[in-house]
């Protein structure tokens, strides 16, 4: 029986767009695409969100590999919070009709400890019971570990959990944890996929 509902942050909970932002950075483009290739590469972000080095020592040893490119660095760190666009449409609301139907809300991402701000910025975060975050448990998704250290903070069964994230490779991971899981598209194919678990439940979009 499905009774805690876990949530990636990134394009579940809040919608981001780096490329987009980045851009802003460069004028005429001038090494854009290099920029893009170090701070989008999985290396990068994967240092960021395990959180073994502080994220202001990761982008000081970019700085000093490319020192062309180190106020542009610099920006991804003072500008960090103009990535994310908002919340994901309709998510909110549909947290608030789990949540009053009896399901405890649990959040579980891969996020440098910048996410601190993000989650004080926007209120769908203040809907969760609890969360982990790679940064500060030094796990990233998919390695099963970060899905049980979730169940053991929370005190939960992990064939209770249902686990949605946008990314393929971390369904894996929650599979292979134990717990149900779905790929994140929208707020309306998250409702069908739960439905499909959760018999006779009722939602609205």
């Amino acid at each position: 029986m499905i009774k805690n509902l876990v949530f990636d942050f990134g394009k579940v909970l809040v919608d981001y767009d780096f490329e987009h932002v980045i851009r802003d950075f460069f004028h005429q483009g001038d090494h854009l695409q290099e920029y893009c290739r170090i701070v989008l590469s999985d290396d990068f972000m994967n240092r960021c969100d395990l959180g073994v080095e502080p994220l202001e020592d990761i982008l000081r040893q970019e700085q000093l590999a490319h020192p062309h490119l180190a106020p542009q660095l610099q920006l991804f760190y003072d500008r960090f919070d103009e990535f994310i666009l908002g919340e994901m449409d309709g998510m909110r609301s549909l947290l608030e009709q789990l949540k009053q139907k009896g399901f405890r809300l649990y959040g579980l991402t891969n996020w440098s400890q910048k996410v601190h701000g993000i989650m004080r910025k926007y209120e769908i975060f203040s809907l969760l019971d609890g969360w982990v975050i790679s940064s500060e448990e030094h796990l990233i998704k998919p390695d099963v570990a970060i899905y049980h250290r979730l169940c053991s903070k929370y005190g939960l069964r992990a064939e209770e959990c249902f686990f949605a994230d946008d990314k393929p490779v971390n369904i894996e991971g929650a599979l292979q944890a134990g717990m149900q899981a779905a790929v994140f598209t929208t707020a309306a194919q998250y409702v069908s996929d739960l439905c499909c678990q959760v018999p006779g439940l009722e939602l609205t979009i």
